[in-house]
């Protein structure tokens, strides 16, 4: 008789155009901890939003069995009626409401008359707050304490709901190594209590930890489901990185030259909680025409890096050294880093790269007004002959510069992105995730143009959660882990596995 709590079979999702998951199976025994992993965009989060009703029943082809009976969730409200409940890494909390508010946020504790009864709220919040091990006034706001409780706020909201199957995506990766192994010792207490979890964590000593069972997933299939005594390092690497590389990426013949950047003893604390070091002395450099890949998983200090560079963008408190050519620059500012010749192409080209409801013109132009100014204006006229360039060669798909750059696809506008800090004339360009979200042909695309920039005698930094993709198209590698470098590797010399021993190497205690 089987002891399956659930039973995912056959699940496939498919997104116009990428078929998310593929067949996946996947069994979770009652009373476990199961690991779920694989590299970024392998389809872990998909299944697992499949499994909460996030993808509704009839959004993808498969059967769901939950406690023995086959499940049709519609939305997260179903899900967590059957006591399925999922913490996404992107915590879903109010910063301005109390920590007791949070946890019966649309489960009331409801009084006489249907007023809510804050005396019974507080006292209910106190009860799991310390079942969770929180040492916190239910009243203090959410705002008011760090990522790691409101982490464990998140966890007494689901003991709330009477969870059974607890899901946690990548559940440590803000969080520092007190807070990280307080989680971990939380997830084994409350197995003993009975409750079944599932974690997707790309950290494999926090898997070996907890985990009794792991299944890896690769390119949104199953690749193999591992128990606990067979799990080592080297074969659940293998089974994550697995994949044929070839006729990916355009030829690339590099021709390095001089030292460009060099960023000396480079820390950056989080914006909110200064006692969080980000990026924890970090030291690299780039020569001229050469193409560098930061590679690190999520949470790993990537995007913190590159943007407190860029102007500081990121951290309320920044220290380090920055050198071009040998002769140190300030990039204390976004016009002072572009001034030095800094470019950075943001990973979340829609929130902060493009303008949506500006034309392409506007967008190639704005890092650059300067150089189309005559009299204090700008003069349309040239700044629509440059854009018009870029639309050309970079083979941005529009009928011409005046269309809104919301209309274009994901992978026309990163060509936007693009030609816009290309036209700034930088000598380092940093691109983080400049393929995310865009199909293969839009990517050779892309490599094809960064391919360009370095012949040009620009310095690259490329950004990327896909190991293939740096392995395919960089010069040399850093890793970075928890904020820091640990290690760099030449292309030929690296490979998925040495890289991934690397990402995942923990901080000296």
């Amino acid at each position: 008789m089987t002891n399956h709590i659930l039973e995912m079979r056959g699940i496939t999702k498919t997104f116009p155009g990428v078929k998310a998951l593929a067949n996946v199976n996947l069994a979770v025994e009652r009373g476990q901890v199961h690991a779920i992993c694989g590299e970024n965009g392998a389809g872990k989060s998909t299944l697992m939003k499949v499994l909460s009703g996030v993808y509704p029943h009839g959004t993808y082809e498969g059967e769901i069995v939950f406690e023995g009976e086959t499940v049709e969730f519609k939305d997260l409200t179903d899900s967590e009626a059957k006591g399925i409940v999922i913490i996404h890494q992107e915590l879903a909390l109010s910063p301005y409401l109390s920590i007791a508010e949070n946890i019966f946020l649309n489960n009331e504790q409801k009084g006489a008359g249907g007023l809510i009864d804050w005396n019974k709220t507080n006292f209910e919040a106190s009860k799991l707050l310390a079942r969770v091990g929180l040492k916190e006034n239910p009243t203090t706001k959410i705002r008011e304490i760090g990522v790691g409780k409101q982490q464990l706020v998140e966890i007494a909201k689901a003991l709330s709901k009477r969870v059974k199957l607890l899901i946690l995506d990548e559940p440590t990766a803000a969080l520092n190594d007190e807070d990280s192994d307080h989680l971990l010792d939380l997830i084994l207490h409350l197995k003993g209590q009975g409750i079944t979890s599932i974690i997707i964590s790309h950290k494999l000593n926090e898997i070996k930890k907890v985990a009794d069972t792991v299944t890896v997933i690769r390119d949104g299939k199953t690749i193999e489901t591992i128990a606990k005594q067979d799990v080592t390092e080297d074969r659940i690497i293998k089974d994550m990185v697995g994949r044929d590389l070839e006729h990916r990426y355009p030829d690339h013949t590099p021709h390095i030259g001089e030292e460009l950047l060099r960023v000396e003893d480079w820390t950056a604390h989080h914006p909110q909680d200064t006692s969080r070091v980000m990026v924890d002395n970090v030291n690299l450099h780039v020569r001229a025409g050469e193409i560098v890949g930061i590679a690190g998983l999520m949470g790993a200090g990537r995007t913190e890096f590159a943007m407190s560079l860029f102007g500081h963008s990121y951290g309320s408190k920044i220290s380090g050294k920055v050198f071009l050519r040998g002769k140190e620059i300030k990039t204390r500012t976004v016009a002072e880093a572009i001034e030095n010749g800094i470019a950075y192409a943001t990973e979340d080209r829609k929130t902060y790269g493009l303008n949506l409801i500006e034309d392409i013109k506007r967008n190639i132009s704005m890092a650059s007004l300067r150089k189309l100014e005559k009299y204090g204006l700008v003069h349309d006229n040239e700044e629509y002959a440059v854009a018009n360039e870029y639309r050309k060669s970079m083979n941005i798909k529009a009928p011409n510069v005046l269309v809104k750059t919301g209309k274009l696809s994901g992978g026309n506008q990163q060509k936007v992105v693009l030609s816009k800090w290309i036209y700034s004339d930088p000598d380092v360009l940093i691109l983080d995730e400049p393929t995310r979200g865009i199909d293969v042909g839009a990517k050779y695309e892309i490599y094809t143009i960064i391919n360009k920039l370095a012949a040009a005698g620009k310095g690259i930094i490329v950004i990327s959660s896909e190991l293939p993709e740096l392995l395919g198209i960089c010069d040399r590698l850093y890793a970075l882990s928890e904020g820091r470098i640990t290690g760099e590797l030449p292309v030929d010399e690296a490979t998925p596995e040495s890289m991934l021993k690397l990402m995942t190497m923990e901080k000296p205690r």
